[in-house]
């Protein structure tokens, strides 16, 4: 357990000691159990790199109901702010990929992982949080559904274009494809390839520039 002012919070390391750290953060539907964290802490374990899963206060005291942006952004800075890392790379899915963009700036992140970005609410492509993505000055990697109502991964490459996003066919919000379990771990074990592939650029370009994106 690591404590915050906002009450404790889990910080779960797996894997080797590595240069490059990936941390995840999770959704405000779950922890870091979720099926897309879990599978791409697999690839990225497996690739020789450290995974530091953090699961908020909240989540850790049982609750249901998230708090808001600011709350969660207090306390994984204060959770990641004790991390030791050559090159710190963020990330996470949904509303944790949004921490993750908000405070890479904070952190110093040589990259972000964002896993079903929240682009806007289902049917409000008005209320755009694009925002968010574009003010990461680091290298940008999105795994985004084919079907995500908050938006496609087209929508995202067209919102944020310096932004390299990769798309999981037949994929919702969580990343769960409609052919079932099978078919879902096959399309993202793709995608975790991905951020693996995208783990390597960075590892090796220390956050500059990635073919397609910008620092």
């Amino acid at each position: 357990m690591c404590a915050t002012s906002l009450g404790p919070a889990r910080a779960t390391s797996i894997g080797p000691p590595s240069a490059t750290v990936l941390v995840l953060g999770h959704g405000a539907g779950g922890g870091t159990d979720s099926l897309d964290l879990r599978l791409v802490t697999r690839a990225v374990v497996d690739a020789g790199y450290r995974v530091v899963l953090i699961d908020q206060p909240w989540r850790v005291a049982g609750r249901r109901i998230a708090p808001r942006p600011a709350a969660l952004d207090v306390a994984w800075l204060e959770v990641v702010q004790r991390l030791k890392a050559t090159r710190l790379v963020l990330g996470g899915r949904s509303a944790g990929a949004r921490v993750a963009c908000r405070t890479a700036g904070a952190l110093g992140a040589d990259g972000v992982v964002a896993l079903a970005f929240p682009l806007h609410p289902p049917g409000r492509p008005q209320a755009s949080r694009a925002s968010e993505l574009s003010a990461v000055q680091a290298p940008v990697l999105v795994i985004q559904g084919e079907r995500d109502p908050f938006g496609s991964p087209r929508d995202i490459a067209q919102a944020v274009p310096a932004a390299r996003v990769v798309s999981v066919p037949g994929a919702d919000h969580s990343l769960r494809c409609s052919g079932g379990e099978e078919v879902t771990a096959v399309r993202l074990g793709l995608a975790a390839d991905a951020v693996v592939g995208f783990l390597e650029i960075v590892s090796l370009q220390g956050g500059r520039e990635l073919p397609g994106g910008r620092r």
